[in-house]
């Protein structure tokens, strides 16, 4: 079956450079896996993550950056301050009616209001670029941080869900937004 995407396609927007005060966010390429699987690679952050697995090897960052050239339901951006990675954000799109918003920083780059830059600079490509009105996102129940920074972004609270997180093995609460 074929999804129906707005346009530009993904493909197009996800080659695209966002910059911010400090930020520069753009697609991550095989010469970030390194930096990707050091970040990556920390339970506090995979504990927080859906679908990120624990250990992340640098095979996952390789698998990773693969799938995210050739597939056309997400949207991905590394996260760089001063030339450095700091993390991921991005647009998920496994349901078309429903684009969620996504991110995870290194737990070094935690409380700088990385996440909070990086999360406003996607959320405006999303509806400046995208022909949609809505956008979701969830944080861990457990996760205050991830919560206040989607609460600065705008997100308004919606309820809470039980969602799989990789890492942990079960299902766990979730604030929705």
């Amino acid at each position: 079956m074929l999804q129906d995407i707005p346009t530009p396609s993904l493909r197009e927007a996800s080659s695209c450079v966002l910059e911010t005060e400090r930020l520069t966010l753009r697609r991550p390429t095989l010469a970030d896996v390194k930096a990707i699987a050091r970040l990556a690679n920390d339970r506090r952050i995979a504990e927080n993550t859906r679908r990120l697995p624990h250990p992340y090897s640098q095979e996952h960052a390789i698998e990773f950056v693969r799938a995210i050239a050739d597939d056309r339901r997400d949207i991905a951006f590394l996260i760089e301050h001063a030339h450095a990675p700091v993390g991921m954000v991005g647009i998920n799109w496994r349901e078309v009616d429903a684009p969620e918003l996504g991110y995870w920083l290194g737990f070094e780059h935690w409380g700088q209001g990385f996440g909070t830059e990086a999360a406003r600079a996607v959320i405006d490509f999303f509806f400046e670029e995208f022909d949609l009105d809505q956008l979701f996102s969830g944080a861990r129940v457990a996760n205050p941080a991830s919560r206040n920074i989607l609460e600065k972004c705008g997100f308004q609270w919606s309820g809470v869900e039980l969602h799989r997180f990789e890492a942990l093995g079960c299902s766990t609460p979730v604030d929705c937004f």
